[in-house]
């Protein structure tokens, strides 16, 4: 089946590298881009076909959309009379609801939703996904296999995906301010930068790895690392006072209302 990507900036060629690299085969991937030498870039770099928004509509099977919510609606004016019931439309734009799309397409296009994160650049990616209104089990397990090139794929209720952008599809910075964090501090107490760049980030593909493949509450990996009077707990206890949890909790909070006002802006 063939696919387009409408939209090949980060996201969007994350997602192309990750279905090259899983088998697909760059004759069946069609791309779209603004900027004609950006596409003629990519057509260099994996041998895949650059065409006009129109065009890709009125030849793909699956059009994943990958542009920003702010260009989501031009962009499917621009497409509307070449998408017909039968394809599958897969967004990945954030904030954009799968009704806002139906509604400016020919009824009956299955439209499938989907919060991605960064990660995907490195096919370590974490992406929900939720179906529109004509979307069955078939279209879900297409949505699924194109996103599996890149990412794990679970699937929400459409009404909790403003919650997966600030869990999932925001986490990734607030895990990069921590570590941003940890190498300073590592600095101001005498380590060379590069010494404690490599030990924080290496630390933390550790623990990720530990709480993978133990399937161990983060709460029980983190007490057998904190003894009694020892570093972690006069450390641990420090964030506690500084109500570190809490922050995080409303930070997380604040994420998901801007992402419910991003939506409500678009419906």
């Amino acid at each position: 089946m063939t696919v387009a990507i409408l939209g090949a900036g980060v996201m969007g060629e994350a997602l192309l590298s990750g279905l090259i690299r899983a088998g697909r085969r760059a004759e069946d991937i069609l791309v779209t881009e603004r900027r004609a030498d950006r596409g003629k870039q990519l057509v260099e770099r994996y041998g895949v076909t650059f065409v006009s928004n129109a065009d890709a509509a009125e030849q793909a099977d699956t059009l994943a959309i990958v542009v920003k919510p702010q260009d989501m609606a031009g962009l499917l004016d621009e497409i509307a009379d070449k998408v017909r019931p039968g394809q599958l439309v897969v967004s990945l734009a954030a904030g954009i609801t799968t009704a806002f799309i139906e509604s400016r397409l020919p009824s009956g296009v299955a439209v499938v939703r989907v919060m991605p994160n960064t990660p995907a650049l490195v096919d370590e990616g974490m992406a929900a996904i939720s179906p529109g209104a004509h979307c069955d089990e078939g279209h879900l397990h297409q949505a699924e296999d194109l996103l599996r090139a890149t990412s794990r794929v679970v699937r929400v209720p459409e009404k909790q995906m403003d919650a997966v952008t600030a869990i999932s599809g925001t986490g990734p910075a607030y895990v990069f301010y921590v570590v941003e964090a940890m190498i300073e501090a590592g600095v101001h107490l005498g380590l060379p930068r590069s010494t404690a760049t490599e030990m924080v980030v290496q630390t933390l593909v550790g623990s990720a790895k530990l709480l993978r493949e133990t399937g161990e509450h983060p709460t029980v990996l983190r007490e057998r690392v904190t003894s009694p009077g020892g570093t972690t707990a006069a450390a641990v206890r420090l964030l506690e006072e500084g109500r570190v949890r809490a922050d995080f909790l409303a930070a997380i909070e604040a994420a998901r209302d801007r992402s419910r006002a991003l939506a409500s802006g678009t419906e």
